[in-house]
């Protein structure tokens, strides 16, 4: 293995490398622990006042807390590691020698192409297999300490179960996981077959069934119509769940980021179906999975662009146009998702938008890198 490494890496590309992943590791470590420091100072009054032990404090939320906020950071943070040390590199003059010596411009990006081979991997690794996990860690957390009196119910939530079967909820109190104002309609076609409507409808935690309670039924047949009004309770599985009823609008509590990929799958069918206007959002979640970690390398030609140069300020002109593009880059993958939501973009445009943007930029710049 190591003669392989020294037969395809050169002495040059090994530094590379080594300066890269190191400054790109220290600096997610210190951006972790001014946000951890700064999080415990937020939500200090949650902690005590809620009663969570030490151990939950630690074990399930932080545990959500950290990989969360890496992966979120770790686009920015190997962005700002790329220009801080490829900028120290110029500035010494150590890119110079490196082009003079029958090496091209393109042949210097390959230790860079091979560390962001690396963080693309394990963000999409991460992104598949453990955010998911650690982000239900934190959400259910959350939910116990953070936002345990915001109002999560959905008011009149209108959901299709199959092709056949409508459901319309006027209001559903999640702490009882009791509805109110329940109307089901079944058609055949166009034609409607049966309604029923009850006053309130509860579910069930241990027999996973639904309760309808006094219910009042309409056959239609044609012509011919028959009621059955305020009758006994009835107990039926219907596919819904009472998570389909909440609301989950906070960002920090989102629940599609606590879903495992297979999970997104089987809602993203079922939504296709009941039509309840969350679909958009799941898909978003999704692609975002697969596409969010191709910015390593967006990134990281950028930075190698515009800090590859020696300028007069050493490393802080370089370092000073690189945050003005990170916050660019924010406000960009922010309004991705509002493009896929309100401008009507098919969600999978919508995640490539900030990398196609970025990467486009990054093309233009690296054309007129120094060669």
């Amino acid at each position: 293995m190591r003669t392989l490494l020294h037969r395809y890496l050169t002495v040059i590309d090994r530094y590379i490398i080594k300066k890269y992943l190191g400054t790109f590791i220290f600096t997610l470590g210190i951006f972790m622990v001014i946000s951890v420091v700064f999080d415990i100072s937020e939500h200090l009054d949650n902690f005590l006042g809620e009663g969570a032990t030490l151990n939950e404090i630690i074990f399930t939320y932080y545990v959500g807390f950290i990989p969360f906020y890496m992966m979120l950071l770790s686009p920015l943070i190997n962005f700002l590691a790329v220009i801080f040390f490829t900028a120290k590199m110029a500035n010494q003059t150590e890119i110079v020698p490196i082009l003079t010596s029958r090496a091209s411009f393109y042949r210097f990006l390959r230790p860079y192409v091979i560390s962001s081979t690396l963080i693309f991997t394990v963000s999409l690794l991460a992104n598949l297999y453990l955010l998911p996990y650690t982000n239900k860690l934190k959400v259910t957390f959350e939910s116990a300490n953070f936002f345990k009196n915001d109002d999560p119910s959905k008011n009149e939530v209108h959901i299709q179960l199959d092709k056949n079967t409508f459901v319309f909820m006027q209001s559903f109190n999640t702490e009882t996981k009791t509805g109110f104002q329940f109307m089901l309609e079944k058609y055949d076609g166009d034609e409607l077959k049966e309604r029923l409507t009850a006053p309130s409808i509860a579910y069930d935690t241990l027999k996973n069934k639904w309760k309808i309670i006094s219910p009042s039924i309409r056959y239609v047949n044609g012509l011919k119509e028959k009621y059955i009004t305020n009758g006994p309770p009835i107990d039926t599985v219907l596919d819904m769940r009472p998570v389909d009823f909440e609301a989950h609008d906070n960002v920090a509590s989102n629940i599609y980021g606590a879903m495992s990929l297979s999970a997104l799958n089987k809602g993203i069918e079922k939504e296709k179906t009941r039509g309840t206007g969350v679909i958009i959002d799941m898909r978003f979640e999704k692609y975002r999975r697969f596409v969010e970690p191709l910015s390593s390398f967006v990134l990281a030609c950028i930075g190698v662009a515009i800090s590859s140069r020696r300028v007069r300020g050493g490393v802080g002109l370089p370092l000073g146009i690189g945050i003005f593009i990170c916050f660019t880059y924010i406000v960009v993958n922010k309004f991705a998702l509002v493009f896929a939501i309100k401008g009507g973009f098919p969600p999978l445009m919508a995640v490539f938008i900030p990398n196609i943007i970025f990467g486009l930029l990054g093309y233009i710049l690296l054309l007129k890198a120094p060669k």
